[in-house]
């Protein structure tokens, strides 16, 4: 779902000069940043660009666009998903299915990568979450095996591998879970 595999993991750290993140829900003045987002082949071959998923997103009530914004500007995005959708993930957790969400499409535009902006996302998602979707109660995620970077990010900010896999579109994927 996220970054080169090339880069090293210390690519998500966090450093004194990176603005400030915050999460918002996706407004329409997101949306000429989010157009322009890019990825080389071997990211986009894991995720999403924000122009192949938003309009689905937005037409999509158990959908939630949320961008990832630094100094006021569209660094990330990715969507949140909830409701009949996410059936599928029932068999990998005992939460039912009011109590689960689904982070999908999480990306860092490829300018803008290496700037810890990936790593602060994930650090106020769960306050996040929390604050926007009390309900919930857990998230759930799938990351390509191959994609160790974004495997060691989500490791790194709470969520657990329990050894569960499915075949994804590109190939196995881990599912990987945070409990709020």
């Amino acid at each position: 779902m996220l970054s080169d595999p090339s880069t090293s993991s210390s690519q998500f750290s966090l450093t004194s000069s990176a603005p400030e993140v915050k999460l918002e829900f996706y407004h329409p003045g997101h949306l000429e940043a989010l157009m322009k987002f890019e990825l080389p082949t071997e990211q986009h071959r894991f995720t999403a660009l924000p122009v192949e998923v938003l309009e689905r997103a937005l037409t999509d009530p158990d959908r939630y666009p949320v961008v990832i914004t630094a100094a006021g500007e569209a660094v990330g995005f990715f969507i949140l998903h909830i409701g009949t959708g996410i059936l599928s993930y029932q068999s990998y957790t005992s939460t039912p299915v009011p109590e689960l969400m689904l982070l999908r499409a999480l990306l860092i535009d490829y300018s803008r990568q290496g700037r810890g902006y990936a790593g602060q996302a994930m650090r106020q998602l769960p306050d996040w979450v929390g604050q926007h979707f009390p309900e919930i109660r857990e998230l759930v995620l799938a990351v390509n095996v191959k994609n160790e970077p974004a495997q060691q990010l989500y490791s790194r900010y709470g969520f657990i591998d329990q050894g569960m896999r499915r075949q994804g579109i590109v190939g196995l994927q881990w599912i990987m879970h945070y409990f709020l």
